[in-house]
Formats: C-alpha cells, structure tokens, sequence
C-alpha cells in the first residue's frame, strides 16, 4: 500500500510549522519545546549559515525540538523474528522511523536518509541504531518487515520492529503517529526522532516527497546524532542545505541510458515517462510490468504516439548498481530505453509522488497527463491517444 495521494501531496506542498502539519494530519506533540537542549540545534555540526538554509528550504524539514522527554519504551519482533526493546539502545543514538512496510510513496525517502545519516558519520555511525516501526495496519508480518528490508538494501542494517496490531498501536500512540486507511490506502505520519544516549527524545522530523533532499535529509539526522555523541564527530562531508531546484519538462535534461547511451527529456519531442525502481519488485511482479510496456513502444512507433521512456530514482534505491543488475538478471529485453536520474531532481521537476508515476509531456515541455500506479497497456495507450489529442 502508500500513502494516499493526497497525504502525499500535502506533505510535498505545504510548507507549514511542524506542529501544524501534525495538527493537520489529526496528530498532536505533547512534547514540543522552543528551549535549548542537547542537540537542538546540532550547533557543533551545523553553521549557522547551514541552520539557515535549512530552514528556508520547503523541500526540507529542518527538524522540531522535542526538549527532551523521556521516549517510550515497548518491544517488538524485528525481521529476524527477535524481540526487541527500545531500551536496550541505551548508550546509543537511537534514529527512529515509522514506516509501511509496503510504502512506494514517502518511506523509500526516509529509510534512505537513516542509511545517509550513518554513512556520514563514519565511525561514530557504530554508536547509532537505526530503527523502524511498522506503520502499515495490515502488513504486519515478520516476513512484512523482512520483505521490505531485503527490497530496501536494509537487512543487516537497521531493526524493523513489528508485532500484533494492538501492539502497533499502542506505540503509534504513545508517539502520536498518526495511521490510518483512506480509501484503501495507508496515511501516516512519516516521522522520524532522534533519541539521545539516555533514551530522550530530542527531535522529531518529517520526510518531505522531494527525492533531491534525500542527501540533505541525511546530513540533518546525522548532525543532530553527533551532537548527541561523545566528542560530537565531525561528519565525513557536507552539503549545502539550500533548495535543490527540480528539472521539469519545460528544461532540456539529457540522462544517462543503461547499459550505455544516454535519452533527453524536455521541449522539443512529446515523451511518455514512466518514473519506476527496482523495489517495486516487492509489492508488484515488476518484471512482467516492464516488459508489458514493450506493447506500448511498439504501438507508439506504428502509430506515432509519443515514445517512452523508462526513469530509475536511482537515488532512492538500495544501491547505485541496483538497477543495472536488476535489468541484467531479469531475463527479459525492453523496447524503450530506460534512463537514470541520479539525482532526483528530474523527479521532483515532474512532479513524481509516487512509483510507479507516468507524466505525458507535450513538445512545448508541458505536462499534459499523469498517472499514479501500474495500468494495463490497452488503457495507457488510449490515455495516451486522448491526451495527446
């Protein structure tokens, strides 16, 4: 499941304090400051130049002070089938997410920047544990979490906690996360808190639909956990903060192709674009997905209909040869040619809240349909065909 469109639409859109985006989603914090503590403000990690750039960036959230309270304890099962307590992380940096555990929309984004966040901080990145807490009502399983884990690159790498659903909910209260089915679809808050070495909440952030901030995301939770470690480590490197623009379809973009070549995108020549990765394997057979579409590319070249192209977030998968090695082993060859956009920012310039997305542009570099999730191919080209007039 993902979150519903709409959810997803307001986190990306709105730019609003984080406790009215919660008061929005019928969440409340209990626990917001405004004081100084701890790692309020990451201050050893982060300029103030940083501080401020952060802030004024609407693809980011720059993170909330939690002032300190106690953070609940509770044990669940990780994917490993173990039981787990919070409370045994005592003496760690706790880095806590909720996650569906079959999200395509906001949790790809989020589990990214947790692996971001110890990646850049190197060694001290021992000293941090990565966790996640099942946000998905309905997938609830061992097998749910391990599912999603092994799609994810995040085996080994974090414990994603799941239980009875009484139990689920009983911590989605306790940290007042909000989860709920709308229309067949899962909303939540995607929420993530830093909890300092003696188990207080310090902050909590909100993963924002913006696959170019991902980095930056990451670089804001692992300046707030070295500031809650000893010494207060320095990271292994920094990025602006600023907002990172989007390359929509009114811009030229030239990507690279795989296995070689590369495909432009914008003004010029009318594109079907099917934004796609290779972790949708996990909740759809995305193998006989990818290679249905063929219909379509040899339909759009008999009938001159605009020609598609397949794009990868490639910054959103498990690994940077994630995709090459899917398409190498998947035993199938494609009709159009599939593209990856490294940096996320031909996603956000199209507009792209979900995988799978489909943006039909005209040659003026104009969005002229769009489409969230898989459909039949019958049905595409004549969307297609209706659109395109």
């Amino acid at each position: 499941m993902r979150l519903s469109y709409y959810a997803v639409s307001w986190l990306r859109h709105a730019r609003r304090p984080l406790a009215l985006l919660l008061a929005g989603a019928a969440v409340t914090l209990s626990a917001c400051a405004s004081g100084t503590t701890a790692g309020s403000a990451a201050g050893s990690n982060m300029t103030a130049t940083q501080q401020r750039a952060a802030a004024a960036n609407p693809d980011l959230d720059p993170g909330t002070s939690l002032g300190g309270t106690p953070a609940p304890d509770f044990t669940l099962t990780n994917q490993f089938g173990q039981q787990i307590s919070l409370g045994a992380f005592r003496g760690k940096v706790v880095i806590l997410a909720f996650t569906d555990s079959e999200c395509t929309t906001i949790c790809p984004l989020t589990t990214q920047s947790m692996l971001a966040a110890k990646d850049l901080l190197g060694k001290a990145g021992d000293q941090v544990q990565l966790i996640g807490v099942d946000a998905n009502p309905t997938a609830t399983s061992v097998a749910d979490v391990m599912s999603y884990s092994r799609s994810h690159g995040l085996v080994n790498q974090w414990d994603f906690l799941t239980g009875a659903l009484p139990q689920l909910k009983t911590v989605w209260k306790d940290y007042k996360i909000y989860v709920q089915i709308v229309a067949g679809q899962i909303d939540h808050t995607p929420a993530v808190f830093v909890i300092d070495t003696r188990g207080r909440e310090q902050k909590i952030y909100l993963t924002t639909m913006a696959y170019a901030s991902i980095t930056q995301a990451g670089q804001l939770l692992a300046a707030e956990a070295a500031s809650l470690l000893p010494g207060h480590p320095p990271l292994a490197k920094t990025e602006s903060l600023a907002e990172i623009t989007g390359l929509g379809p009114a811009t030229a973009v030239t990507l690279p192709t795989l296995p070689t070549g590369a495909v432009t995108l914008g003004p010029g020549t009318p594109h079907l674009v099917m934004f796609f990765a290779t972790w949708l394997a996990e909740t759809s057979d995305l193998r006989s997905e990818l290679t249905g579409f063929n219909q379509y590319a040899q339909a759009a070249r008999a009938g001159g209909l605009p020609g598609l192209v397949a794009v990868d977030e490639e910054v959103s998968e498990p690994s940077r040869a994630a995709v090459s090695s899917y398409l190498a082993g998947f035993g199938g060859s494609l009709d159009f040619p599939v593209a990856l956009d490294v940096t996320g920012r031909v996603a956000d310039g199209y507009g792209v809240q979900d995988q799978p997305w489909f943006v039909l542009t005209s040659p003026t570099g104009k969005i002229l349909w769009k489409h969230d999730g898989w459909l039949p191919v019958s049905q595409l080209t004549a969307e297609v065909q209706k659109a395109a007039g």
